[in-house]
């Protein structure tokens, strides 16, 4: 089956397919006529079973763990209920706090947040998880893409820079004006096309895993 297929059959998207493939959860053979990847009955079932585990709110780390025989299926689940269990006390604990502020009557002008948050901090320390509002996991992820974009803009405007200086050097040297316009626009365009990478990847980045594989 090609990929159109398996998309339809299964329900899960053609991004997450390729997301699932890159992250090697799925790793479908290549037709050896034209490149293309088929699948077959195998990588159907593995796409079943992930999106399953997905909906359960399994992450992909785990079910990782389950496919290399780190992990069994019941082990892993088990291990998944606790972390459930600790999140549905996290959650309860936060809603009484909410429903507290609520019954309060509290109002945002006047909302003494150091006293709750100081409240939040001992809950902390006793084990409670609030939500992380500096998502250091998600910031690092920029890290790469931006630091490879900057260093191409950097060497193409080098380049770009290069020329012009070779050719207010030796004026009489330099290859005629719509040839060195033609020159310039060449790195000119790497810039832009890879700016615009860029752009798509941070896109993707804030979308972040669990928005993708959520979209079956």
């Amino acid at each position: 089956m090609k990929i159109n297929e398996v998309e339809q059959l299964v329900g899960i998207t053609k991004r997450n397919i390729r997301f699932y493939e890159k992250e090697g959860l799925l790793s479908p053979c290549r037709n050896q006529d034209n490149g293309y990847r088929e699948y077959g009955g195998e990588e159907v079932q593995t796409l079943r079973s992930i999106k399953l585990l997905r909906k359960l709110d399994m992450p992909l780390e785990e079910i990782r763990r389950m496919q290399q025989g780190h992990l069994t299926l019941a082990d892993g689940l088990r291990r998944h209920l606790i972390h459930l269990e600790r999140q549905q006390q996290n959650l309860s604990t936060t809603q009484a706090l909410c429903r507290e502020l609520v019954e309060a009557g509290e109002q945002l002008p006047s909302l003494d947040a150091q006293r709750y948050l100081g409240r939040m901090e001992q809950m902390e320390l006793e084990g409670v998880r609030f939500v992380n509002i500096r998502k250091k996991d998600t910031l690092s992820r920029y890290a790469g893409p931006v630091i490879a974009a900057g260093v191409m803009v950097v060497f193409m405007g080098a380049l770009i820079a290069l020329m012009a200086w070779g050719m207010a050097a030796d004026p009489q040297q330099a290859p005629p004006l719509p040839l060195a316009v033609m020159l310039a626009a060449v790195p000119g365009a790497v810039i832009l096309g890879v700016l615009l990478a860029l752009r798509q990847r941070i896109k993707q980045i804030k979308g972040g895993e669990e928005d993708a594989a959520s979209q079956y």
